[in-house]
């Protein structure tokens, strides 16, 4: 499936891979990941796409945010939108579909294989763009899940559909493993007694 000469790019969409590992039931580890790609060709490139609570005065996925930042990964993000639906819920949007198809078709030139990490099939005009151009594209998700995390649509335009349950040894991390963080003073609150 890979060629040890293609320059490869991920470009994760964070949160559909969240949801997504969360399903199967472990964690990612970073790292891993990057390193596992790294050994399939050249890895020139690794995004992540997320958008980001601007409001809240701790977001729990800063941390992982300026880790990636300093470890190999091209960090994209922009602003979550706030609004009320119409039931009175506050709900938050922060799509990153567009950011994702623009840097992915930017790099149509350079790229031989991409690796897409989402099932979301708003993908699919995406991936049968960058093989108009003669690229692979591989799209990373699962089957395991009920329902499954795929659409159907993007599984069948991709090259190869690789399930994240088959490369939980290689790039997961059980939920166990996670570093246990101490809350700082502020961030305690009378109510958590």
């Amino acid at each position: 499936m890979f060629d040890p000469r293609e320059k490869i790019a991920l470009f994760i969409d964070g949160a559909n891979l969240y949801a997504t590992s969360r399903a199967l039931g472990f964690d990612i580890d970073y790292r891993k990941l990057l390193s596992s790609f790294q050994k399939r060709g050249y890895l020139l490139r690794a995004y992540y796409y997320t958008a980001l609570v601007e409001d809240q005065e701790y977001s729990s996925i800063r941390p992982l945010i300026d880790w990636l930042d300093y470890n190999g990964f091209k960090v994209v993000t922009k602003p979550a939108k706030e609004f009320t639906d119409s039931t009175g819920r506050r709900k938050i949007k922060g799509n990153m579909d567009i950011e994702l198809t623009v840097d992915a078709l930017e790099l149509a030139d350079v790229v031989d294989h991409y690796v897409i990490f989402s099932g979301d099939g708003d993908f699919r005009t995406l991936v049968e763009a960058l093989q108009r151009r003669g690229r692979k594209v591989s799209i990373v998700s699962t089957m395991a899940s009920q329902p499954p995390m795929i659409s159907d649509d993007l599984r069948r335009q991709a090259d190869h559909f690789m399930d994240l349950m088959t490369l939980k040894n290689e790039v997961g991390r059980d939920p166990s493993e996670r570093p246990v963080r101490r809350p700082e003073p502020a961030e305690v609150d009378e109510d958590d007694f």
